[in-house]
């Protein structure tokens, strides 16, 4: 068996896949709240002994940068350490890999079905790809062509600077200068960062809180409300909320495709895009998407579409298990 898992700030995902080519569906999964427990390796302990498996591989996609196979989570004060989960697993090693970069290594897994369309576009033949993916935090990720396959790269780009682009993100970005010392893109687009931009809508005086949003915000997972509340269009301030977020992500979309000349597509995962991809298919997000001036022909040949598949990820860390998929990433010698 292989052991598969995603783990974010909000979740974690384990999986449990048969050795073999090809997409295959989990033999188990279970998903545990990541900040209800201390560390990964209690998660993983809750799971194999719930499942009584022999497991031969496994590979952890990690939120967070990974050096000498040492992960600390960006969202979450877990380190985790690959030499640590293998002696607890009994393997010779563990292969952790960006989260992002597993996710990228699943799109190859992903059907017609596992995907929205936002633009058709006409993608270049073995032209770069790039996967831009909204949740706990913002990942993003490239691919290049190599070898009959693309090859994911892992970036840290969701903490570069966030670039506001007319009057109104410009007055969102003093406001979160007041409260952070650098505001990335993840201050924005991120479920805490839809908070953040609602906060400032309240702050600046742009609408009323009604005291019924304001309880749910404060009781629940406030980027969950703020995006339901938008979607049955019960608060404006949430509406309005979610429009600006959506127009930044789609700006943001371009901006990676930009630096990584996506000519064969651009993806778009993560939870949040699930959640409102009713709203994505508005034309807001292809309309931020294409504002780029003398590049917005070469944006409108690149495809775009949202991964609606939440097992994307596991699909890709049990491929890079499975194959000894490798590029950039930390592996301990001998585990496959």
């Amino acid at each position: 068996m292989i052991l598969a898992g995603d783990i974010g700030g909000t979740n974690t995902r384990l999986a449990l896949f048969e050795h073999g080519e090809g997409r295959h569906e989990p033999v188990v999964m279970e998903v545990f709240p990541s900040r209800a427990h201390a560390s990964l390796e209690e998660i993983v302990e809750l799971f194999t002994q719930k499942n009584h498996q022999a497991i031969e591989h496994a590979c952890l996609g990690v939120a967070g940068p990974i050096r000498n196979g040492v992960a600390q989570l960006s969202n979450l004060s877990w380190k985790v350490d690959s030499h640590r989960l293998a002696d607890h697993l009994g393997l010779p090693g563990v292969e952790l890999v960006n989260d992002l970069e597993a996710q990228a290594h699943g799109l190859s897994m992903l059907e017609d079905k596992d995907l929205v369309v936002l633009n058709r576009g006409e993608p270049a033949r073995g032209g770069n790809e790039a996967l831009i993916s909204a949740g706990t935090g913002l990942g993003e990720a490239g691919l290049h062509w190599e070898e009959n396959y693309y090859q994911p790269f892992s970036s840290e780009g969701g903490h570069v600077d966030f670039a506001p682009r007319n009057p109104l993100e410009i007055e969102l970005l003093s406001y979160l200068l007041t409260k952070h010392e650098h505001v990335s893109y993840e201050r924005v687009l991120s479920g805490p960062g839809l908070r953040n931009i609602y906060s400032f809508l309240v702050e600046t005086g742009r609408g009323e809180e009604p005291a019924w949003l304001k309880q749910q915000i404060q009781e629940k997972d406030p980027g969950a409300v703020i995006s339901q509340a938008a979607l049955e269009e019960s608060s404006g301030l949430c509406v309005e909320a979610l429009r600006i977020f959506i127009c930044i992500y789609g700006a943001e979309a371009a901006n990676l495709a930009l630096k990584v000349m996506a000519t064969g597509g651009v993806y778009v995962g993560g939870g949040i895009a699930q959640r409102i991809i009713q709203k994505l298919k508005d034309p807001a997000f292809m309309k931020a998407f294409l504002a780029k001036g003398r590049m917005a022909t070469l944006l409108e040949a690149m495809p775009v579409r949202v991964i609606i598949n939440d097992k994307t990820a596991l699909y890709g860390a049990a491929r890079v298990a499975q194959l000894g998929v490798r590029l950039g990433h930390h592996h301990t010698e001998n585990n496959h």
